[in-house]
């Protein structure tokens, strides 16, 4: 049976940061987002007044700087290789994030049969951002199962790789999770634990202990 493998983004498929960082970061915004980044991470605020407060901060942004910060942002090393090895096995790959769908889904580009994120305008933006479409953690699960009746695969046929708070309730419902440089609020959760910068090292885990 096929295996769908889940990805978060921010903190897991990139190292230490996020991509809302890394946006602000091209246009000398970076503190107040890593301000936010606490924020949310501590429960203090929700998706939808993240997703607000960032929208205000890259009024100015431009698609170049886009480009930019997707091409500079600190990747884990090998992620195009393990996406390549996943679809050679007959196996699926998607990223699930809460951050911007108009930064995760430039990983299609790199292999990822899918790629989700908080529904933003087109950037620069000329229209304000629908809380609606912005998402959180239930709505990881809720894309899971979608891509599971996409791909013919199951819950139980699935794999997720996070981080932190917003992967806690779907590694609750797959039966194999990898918490990758991961914070507290995964602890006792994952399966597998990995620390590092090469997403293969963290894949394998899954394979060599033969989950």
């Amino acid at each position: 049976m096929a295996r769908l493998h889940l990805f978060d983004l921010d903190g897991t498929l990139l190292h230490g940061t996020t991509a809302p960082v890394e946006l602000s970061r091209q246009l000398g915004r970076e503190a107040e987002t890593v301000a936010l980044d606490r924020e949310i991470a501590e429960g203090r605020i929700g998706p939808p007044e993240y997703a607000t407060r960032v929208y205000d901060l890259w009024a100015e942004l431009p698609e170049a700087h886009v480009s930019v910060a997707f091409e500079a942002a600190p990747w884990l090393a090998r992620i195009r290789e393990v996406w390549a090895e996943i679809r050679a096995t007959g196996d699926y790959c998607a990223v699930v994030s809460l951050s911007p769908s108009f930064f995760v889904e430039r990983l299609l580009g790199w292999g990822a049969h899918a790629a989700y994120g908080s529904r933003f305008p087109t950037v620069p933006f000329t229209e304000p951002v629908d809380p609606a479409g912005v998402l959180n953690a239930a709505a990881k699960v809720t894309i899971a199962d979608r891509l599971c009746q996409e791909f013919g695969v199951t819950r139980a046929d699935c794999v997720a790789y996070g981080d932190s708070l917003s992967d806690r309730e779907l590694f609750a419902v797959v039966p194999v999770s990898v918490a990758v440089n991961a914070d507290g609020h995964l602890a006792g959760l994952a399966t597998y634990s990995y620390t590092g910068r090469d997403l293969w090292d963290a894949y394998e885990l899954v394979y060599t202990s033969g989950s």
